[in-house]
């Protein structure tokens, strides 16, 4: 049967001739500003835009669309879709199987494959739902490239008409030019789309699942305290011995609660800066200290404080700021020396201000200063690999000094201490 009267019609494997293919001089214009797209784009939504205005110039185009291969290759997923008409019924997030589809082939073998009539391919495929789902929308014939990298498929383009029969293997020699052309945009946009949606998942879980844990783990310690100081009656000194295991086992799994739902907060787009005009002593440095105090009396560490004689009030965020000191001081008597010595200092200059955290300990070596302040890093030295950590709380404390346009330093002497500093300009410089 002629193809033009056939419902469907496939184009051979894309090869080196179809790339030497002479087109239109209008035809070979597209083909030469989506080289320049491809290379400028800054998004996959702004390529495809440009896309489906140029190839309307050319022929009949109400509607584009790209889809993506997951699952192994068990399905296919709309992943982006542009129309000329309303309403859009087979939309972005739409998935079927590929199994029995007619796009294996399209996928597998890397065929193009043109529907020139898309009501009488329905009623052959009845099995088919996007079909069916296009031709409500009035879709009347397609044309379909696969998108493949490296001779690996990992998606398709769709070009669709609401005209019977206007694509013909000529059109799908020009649109299987473009599709190698954009194949490699497309795919890295598509991974890092990917990942984005990734990250907010795990964000999002992260922040659930610690304020889930929260509650739970603050009422065990106080229920343990509660036994183990004999309010409900004495205690045995091996009870109450078990109890304070347990009490220090609650508070380690707090603290990692508490990190996470930071962290959570920092990934999560709930970070807002709210600065104000506070005093860095009262308002910041002795309330953060306040908070590790427990911690120092447990290691019996005496802590240095290093104050001007006279301060002023500066901009910053303070209760923000307050999660940093805490971070900074808390890792200080957790990887410092029992019985050891910490300092704090404060220098508050014209154009900024300076806080230090100094503490004796084993320090570490200057090629492991890479690994701070990122995300789940944490020193590989022996000495501070055996300390308890989840290499969350400095990655949160770079972020927020990050926001108050601040930096943060580290230096140490190995085998004598560490030191971690934050500078903060004045006035602010956000990076929101």
């Amino acid at each position: 049967m002629h193809e033009l009267q056939s419902t469907l019609h496939y184009l051979g494997n894309y090869d080196a001739r179809e790339a030497r293919t002479r087109f239109q001089p209008d035809e070979q214009a597209v083909l030469d500003t989506v080289n320049q797209k491809v290379a400028a784009a800054s998004s996959m939504a702004e390529l495809m835009d440009f896309l489906f205005k140029a190839i309307q110039e050319l022929y009949p185009c109400d509607r584009i669309g790209l889809a993506f291969i997951e699952d192994e290759g068990r399905r296919i997923v709309s992943h982006w879709t542009k129309t000329t008409y309303e309403p859009v019924i087979l939309k972005v997030g739409y998935a079927e199987d590929l199994s029995g589809s007619s796009l294996r082939r399209v996928i597998e073998g890397g065929a193009s494959r043109i529907i020139y009539d898309l009501k009488r391919y329905e009623e052959e495929h009845p099995r088919s739902a996007s079909t069916r789902l296009l031709v409500r929308e009035g879709v009347r014939s397609s044309l379909t490239c696969p998108l493949i990298l490296e001779d690996r498929p990992f998606g398709v383009i769709f070009l669709s008409s609401r005209e019977e029969r206007v694509y013909t293997p000529y059109h799908g020699r020009l649109w299987r030019a473009i599709a190698e052309r954009i194949s490699q945009a497309v795919e890295k946009a598509w991974r890092i789309e990917e990942l984005v949606a990734a990250n907010q998942a795990y964000t999002e879980m992260l922040g659930f699942v610690s304020h889930e844990l929260k509650n739970p783990v603050a009422s065990m310690i106080t229920d343990a305290r509660v036994l183990s100081q004999g309010y409900l009656g004495p205690m045995e000194p091996v009870q109450v011995q078990k109890l304070e295991r347990l009490i220090k086992k609650g508070e380690y799994l707090l603290d990692l609660v508490r990190e996470y739902l930071d962290l959570a907060r920092m990934e999560g787009d709930k970070l807002h800066l709210k600065a104000s005009s506070c005093h860095l002593v009262e308002d910041l440095l002795e309330p953060a200290i306040e908070l590790v105090q427990s911690q120092l009396q447990e290691m019996n560490v005496t802590l240095e404080r290093i104050y001007p004689d006279y301060t002023w009030p500066a901009d910053c965020d303070p209760q923000l700021l307050k999660i940093v000191m805490v971070n900074l001081l808390g890792n200080a008597v957790k990887y410092g020396n029992p019985d050891g010595h910490i300092q704090v200092r404060l220098e508050q200059l014209h154009d900024r201000f300076v806080i230090t955290v100094w503490n004796e300990g084993p320090g570490f070596p200057p090629e492991e200063r890479p690994r701070l302040f990122r995300k789940f890093s944490r020193l590989q030295t022996p000495e501070l690999l055996a300390r308890k950590g989840t290499g969350v709380g400095l990655y949160t404390a770079w972020r927020v000094v990050n926001l108050h346009g601040g930096r943060m330093n580290a230096r140490s002497e190995l085998g004598k201490s560490a030191e971690f500093s934050l500078e903060v300009p004045q006035p602010l410089q956000c990076t929101i």
